[in-house]
């Protein structure tokens, strides 16, 4: 049986609430600070992918410098995706126990001590190990920044500042490798991970000093391990959560196989140079960002949210679809321009589908805010994680299994979202949301 959800556009009052706990008290003053908390949660949704992408530039030097194999060096990007993946099954549900600053700050100290460690690492395997622990540390910066916006907004808001939020932390995959070259210019591979210390040294003071604690005690679990999982189990016996989790999560896999598959197939596959495939990457990623926009400022609030879902994995369905019909030769032999306008199109299309599936999942679990904010992300990164090595199925020779993964992933997605999520069904409800927000 399906539980009793509040309406999409039924307005939350915790925001305003003023009798409340001693450490709950400022979550007015929070949602008045838009800015500050914007940035704040920004940053923290920010730092896992510079944590990844920073390090990119120094791979090679740091196989040379550990004396490592690069099958070896490679896993320290294997461990730190891992553990960004499984901290959120840990921290979400911590945090619906004791609160969101209390394991934020202390994944945030554990972040920057394990990121120190890496910059003192001897060994590739030392390496390796503290980067399992840097990923499980930051997870507790994505799992909890969503848990907070679930707690200080609803409906068509909740939407609006996750479009928001994709503007900053779209961004950090962009500038992440430019950052770290340009470290590599005047240091080693070791001064990245000390100007990712800093940057976690002054994200945890700025999450201590201006970040207020956002779930009331009244409205925390009891109970340990056990009641995590039943709580978990109950999200995901709920069909419409599940619906959305399992549509986020193939969405997000065809931006996995575009990342994974997208330097090979721009460089070598069509014989782009670096500067050309750096430039399409930075085109695209805007343009996922600008659409994240146009959906929070124009769309949300004039259109369902389920609408403008379903516009999203449609034009990723259609995208894919051409990009398939283009690679395999259906078209004849093809350059580089239509791929790169299809993988452009793939992507903006993704600034629709992200936020949307995060806020209609989170606004089903006012009660579990964090425990199904740590099943979105999981699944999010597992399913990727899974997608992603199949891109070079057949060789590197063709671009047919990239496009083969994102065509799968798109058809699951829908499927999902009209199997499981019968939006149909919640029109009556979604009514609310669309009307212009007060």
């Amino acid at each position: 049986m399906e539980r009793s959800m509040p309406e999409s556009g039924q307005k939350t009052t915790q925001g305003h609430i003023t009798e409340r706990a001693p450490e709950s008290i400022g979550t007015t003053a929070a949602r008045r600070t838009g800015l500050l908390v914007t940035l704040v949660l920004g940053g923290l949704t920010a730092l896992p992918p510079l944590s990844m992408d920073m390090y990119l530039p120094a791979l090679p030097e740091v196989t040379g410098a550990l004396n490592a194999p690069a099958a070896t060096v490679q896993l320290t990007l294997t461990a730190c995706l891992a553990g960004m993946a499984l901290g959120q099954l840990v921290v979400g549900p911590m945090s619906d126990k004791w609160g969101r600053r209390r394991p934020l700050l202390i994944g945030m100290i554990v972040y920057v001590l394990a990121t120190a460690v890496c910059a003192l690492a001897p060994t590739a395997e030392m390496l390796i190990g503290f980067r399992l622990l840097q990923g499980l540390a930051g997870a507790a910066g994505i799992v909890i920044a969503r848990a907070v916006v679930r707690d200080l907004y609803d409906g068509v808001e909740m939407a609006r500042f996750f479009s928001t939020l994709m503007l900053i932390s779209g961004v950090a995959p962009i500038i992440a490798p430019l950052i770290g070259g340009q470290i590599l210019r005047i240091t080693d591979w070791r001064g990245v991970f000390y100007v990712l210390t800093v940057i976690g040294i002054l994200l945890t003071l700025v999450v201590w000093r201006f970040l207020a604690e956002t779930l009331p005690p009244e409205r925390r679990h009891e109970g340990g391990v056990g009641q995590a999982l039943r709580t978990m189990k109950g999200l995901l016996a709920d069909r419409v959560f599940a619906g959305y989790m399992l549509t986020g999560g193939l969405a997000f896999a065809a931006l996995f196989a575009y990342i994974s598959a997208s330097p090979f197939v721009v460089q070598e596959i069509y014989g782009a140079s670096p500067q050309t495939f750096s430039l399409l990457f930075g085109l695209n990623s805007i343009g996922l960002v600008a659409v994240g926009q146009i959906n929070g400022k124009l769309l949300v609030g004039r259109v369902s949210l389920d609408k403008a879902l379903g516009w999203g994995l449609g034009t990723i369905l259609v995208s894919s679809l051409a990009l398939l019909l283009m690679t395999s030769g259906v078209f004849g032999e093809v350059g580089l321009v239509p791929v790169a306008a299809g993988l452009f199109v793939l992507m903006s299309a993704m600034g629709l589908a992200m936020p949307n599936t995060n806020a209609q999942a989170l606004m089903r679990t006012p009660h579990a805010a964090g425990s199904a904010s740590a099943l979105l992300g999981t699944t999010s990164f597992l399913v990727g994680a899974v997608a992603s090595p199949l891109v070079g199925i057949a060789g590197e020779h063709t671009a047919v299994p990239m496009a083969v993964v994102q065509l799968t992933c798109a058809v699951l997605a829908l499927t999902c979202f009209l199997g499981l999520c019968r939006p149909w069904q919640t029109a009556r409800t979604s009514a609310g949301a669309a009307g212009p927000a007060a």
